[in-house]
């Protein structure tokens, strides 16, 4: 018997095997960062709900090898305060990099380039793993949803300056926000979150001058940090992520030429990674 949890600040997915059966539950966004108790809360309901699937209470999954793969792990110390809010002896308690690199490619080396609302790139050959990125809005994200909007918006503003010249998308973006004061009252209270609302726009025009300048620098940054990883034209790329997708066609061509879909998820990664912590 083994468990799974892969939560991040869209949901938190919950996977319990057993006796050959997989049982999940899927529940909203967890991220230990942002909101402990919540994220630990949410956790919780997920143990409770795969424990019942599999006819369990939460206290028989106590002895269970389990892998969490959870948003907002900064490192030992909030690894630490959450294994001891949950009623698990053996849980590995991790950030989401390694169980979504693993998921993608099972034992294999590759890398990843994990592009929604945030973003982070990874590499894993052999026992090395390697990640950049994921350091939030106020300090990186590059190419990420949220960092499309802001940077949208941003030249959005330069074009109100009379610095850059405008696009179809800047004026209708512009217009719906009610101008320079709109744009500037809503980047002020903008959560990541609604900064990354535009970026399925930004990614779909394809052909205005101001979209393509962002989707460019957002490739860009993309292939610079995983050339700087160690990444090989031999070695499988995948994107993974709400608009990750969107960044196939802006990559140079051998990276475009190295692109897989991933084998699995995040999910099944932090089940192959607890399967890992059974003893032999």
């Amino acid at each position: 018997m083994i468990l799974g949890v892969d939560a991040g600040g869209t949901s938190c997915r919950v996977a319990l095997e057993r006796d050959g059966q997989r049982h999940e539950a899927r529940l909203g966004p967890a991220n230990v960062t942002t909101d402990f108790d919540g994220a630990v809360a949410t956790i919780l309901a997920g143990l409770t709900e795969v424990a019942s699937r599999a006819g369990l209470a939460v206290a028989d999954l106590r002895p269970c090898p389990a892998w969490l793969a959870l948003a907002g792990v900064t490192g030992p110390e909030m690894a630490a305060r959450v294994a001891a809010a949950l009623p698990l002896e053996h849980a590995r308690i991790d950030e989401d990099r390694r169980a979504a690199v693993v998921g993608a490619h099972g034992e294999t080396t590759g890398c990843v380039a994990g592009v929604g609302t945030g973003s982070f790139l990874a590499r894993q050959a052999g026992t090395e793993f390697l990640t950049m990125g994921g350091h939030g809005l106020v300090l990186g994200d590059e190419a990420s949803g949220a960092w499309l909007g802001r940077e949208f918006l941003s030249y959005a503003l330069r074009v109100h300056d009379k610095l850059e010249a405008p696009s179809a998308l800047t004026r209708e973006v512009t217009d719906e926000l009610g101008g320079a004061p709109g744009i500037i009252a809503f980047a002020a209270k903008a959560s990541p979150s609604d900064f990354a609302t535009l970026a399925p726009r930004i990614c779909a025009a394809r052909g205005d001058a101001a979209a393509d300048m962002q989707m460019r620098r957002g490739a860009a940054y993309i292939a610079t940090g995983l050339n700087a990883l160690g990444w090989h034209p031999q070695e499988p790329l995948c994107l993974i992520g709400g608009i990750a997708g969107a960044y196939a066609d802006w990559l140079p061509k051998e990276m475009a030429r190295a692109l897989r879909p991933p084998q699995g998820t995040g999910l099944d990664g932090a089940l192959t990674l607890a399967r890992r912590l059974v003893p032999a």
